[in-house]
């Protein structure tokens, strides 16, 4: 016969408390939970007591005493503080990242901990929604992209990289990119992804790396010369800022949509399939403070069938809007092609 094991993070309570904690009435569980307010992300500590208790209100009578999460894995010093015109390193004290100004930010349960200033958000629920952070994870789970992720991994492990070295992966979405990285060799990485819903997702499957909620095109809460690697894969980025925090013999790998991208998807969705390339741009914009030292095709053609094909739209900004077109509605399978570019930059 199967027995319950304790929960390793959380403390055992006798029979009789928790049957009295299951008879409780849900008005008296709230009552501790409206004695404190809620502090805001990032807000100073109070002069007294630890940055931990500032906001958190006492357990109800006879509730089970669980632990926040002890994950955050990467030294918290790379860590920048967020708060406008501060910058400071931030130290882990018990269930928070605290720098020396006294500006605070919880860690979550599920273990990452949010960084987003209001100024770097443009609405109150910034970044991708939960239905397009499901669908991109249920494209990987498919093994739909996984081109990417091989060359990606490929390429940086043939770096000659120190151990353990710091990877920032820039818009890390679920999170599949580090997690592949961080199984193909040992590395210190952090995720930063605008998407609370995303950052959630990767924390939960990959607890052994470092997550955060940040604007990646924004001001990194990164220290300067702090990160071996930087990765953006179909993402948006900062060129100074990737300046900024890679140290001298660090480098940027970018990964970027091809022309032919999604070429067959897009034109009957969209009645045409317009070729754009995006790569040239983005030298340019970067010539400033890099060096190109490779660039590389990332190509595969698959055959799809209609629920991964909606997941293609669903995962795109503008694809979400033509998933109730007739032209969708008439979509039961379609070879794809998989086509992106891969651009191996050094710091000049």
């Amino acid at each position: 016969m199967r027995t319950a094991r304790a929960s390793p993070r959380c403390q055992k309570i006798s029979p009789r408390s928790l049957s009295e904690y299951r008879h409780e009435s849900r008005s008296e569980r709230r009552v501790g939970r409206r004695q404190a307010p809620r502090r805001r992300q990032g807000a100073p500590l109070p002069r007294s007591g630890n940055a931990a208790d500032a906001g958190t209100p006492p357990e109800p009578a006879g509730r089970i005493p669980c632990r926040y999460s002890d994950r955050l894995l990467v030294s918290p010093s790379v860590l920048a503080c967020s708060v406008r015109g501060c910058g400071l390193p931030l130290t882990r004290r018990d269930r928070a990242l605290v720098c020396s100004a006294g500006h605070s930010f919880d860690i979550a349960r599920s273990g990452y901990v949010n960084l987003l200033q209001p100024q770097d958000r443009r609405s109150l629920v910034a970044g991708d929604s939960k239905a397009s952070v499901d669908a991109r994870a249920a494209l990987e789970q498919a093994g739909v992209g996984r081109a990417i992720v091989n060359a990606v991994v490929h390429t940086t492990t043939a770096l000659l990289l120190p151990a353990e070295a710091i990877v920032i992966d820039l818009g890390s979405g679920s999170g599949e990119m580090l997690g592949g990285l961080a199984k193909a060799r040992p590395i210190s990485g952090i995720g930063i992804d605008l998407s609370v819903a995303a950052i959630e997702l990767a924390a939960r499957r990959f607890p052994s790396l470092t997550w955060v909620v940040a604007n990646a095109d924004r001001r990194l809460p990164l220290q300067d010369d702090s990160v071996n690697v930087v990765l953006s894969i179909h993402g948006r980025r900062n060129p100074s800022e990737c300046a900024r925090v890679l140290r001298a013999s660090g480098v940027l790998i970018a990964v970027l949509p091809a022309p032919d991208d999604l070429i067959e998807l897009r034109t009957v969705v969209q009645g045409e399939g317009v070729e754009r390339d995006r790569v040239d741009a983005m030298l340019a914009e970067h010539a400033t403070h890099f060096k190109v030292v490779e660039r590389l095709p990332i190509r595969e053609r698959l055959t799809l069938e209609r629920d991964a094909l909606l997941n293609l739209l669903r995962g795109t900004y503008r694809g979400a809007r033509f998933t109730l077109s007739e032209r969708v509605e008439a979509m039961q399978q379609m070879d794809v092609t998989l086509s992106s570019e891969m651009c191996v930059l050094k710091r000049s």
